[in-house]
């Protein structure tokens, strides 16, 4: 039995003033740091997210063509290779084991869309640790959070939802997204 941190998205282009800024984003990358400065032996491997979007095209959709409509499709965001894409710099990247790149050229909110650099799919790589409990923490609640813990579930994780190290878009759809986590069988805990 191991148990992995899954850091979702905690980039700069999803932190105040990136192009699709969440308040609490700042926040949110520190407040992990020391929740692995404190607790980071707490976890076998800290597996970390990143919208990782081609230049050129729209992403299979993904970006919109006109003016967006902040649901389905987005101003452009997290190119690869930009600092947008990045991770925040108050978040300590140098304590994640496994960096997983999710979108490029295609819709993706889950980290379970992603690949790894050498290309393996994200749920092949949980299988291979031995990861049968997940915290998710990170950007953001109401989108790939949301996304990323209702296919660990369905991956058959045991899943907990770090409450105080999630941000979300919009406050109400970030309380129903947490409800609709809870239903689905995550727990919804503080940070330790």
């Amino acid at each position: 039995m191991s148990k992995a941190l899954l850091i979702i998205d905690v980039q700069n282009d999803f932190t105040e003033g990136g192009s699709l800024g969440v308040d609490g984003g700042s926040a949110i990358a520190a407040g992990i740091t020391r929740l692995l400065a404190e607790h980071g032996d707490d976890y076998s491997h800290v597996i970390a997210s990143r919208d990782w979007h081609d230049a050129e095209g729209d992403n299979g959709g993904h970006f919109a063509e006109g003016e967006p409509d902040y649901e389905t499709t987005w101003p452009v965001h997290c190119v690869a290779g930009t600092e947008g894409a990045e991770y925040h710099p108050a978040l300590d990247s140098a304590r994640i084991d496994v960096h997983v790149f999710k979108g490029q050229g295609a819709i993706a909110y889950s980290i379970f869309d992603g690949t790894t650099a050498s290309g393996e799919r994200f749920g092949e790589v949980l299988t291979e640790l031995g990861v049968t409990d997940v915290d998710l923490v990170g950007v953001a609640t109401d989108y790939c959070v949301r996304a990323s813990a209702l296919d660990a579930i369905e991956h058959g994780q045991h899943v907990r939802i770090l409450t105080d190290l999630v941000a979300a878009v919009a406050p109400a759809s970030g309380e129903a997204a947490l409800a609709e986590l809870a239903h689905a069988g995550a727990e919804l805990v503080p940070a330790p």
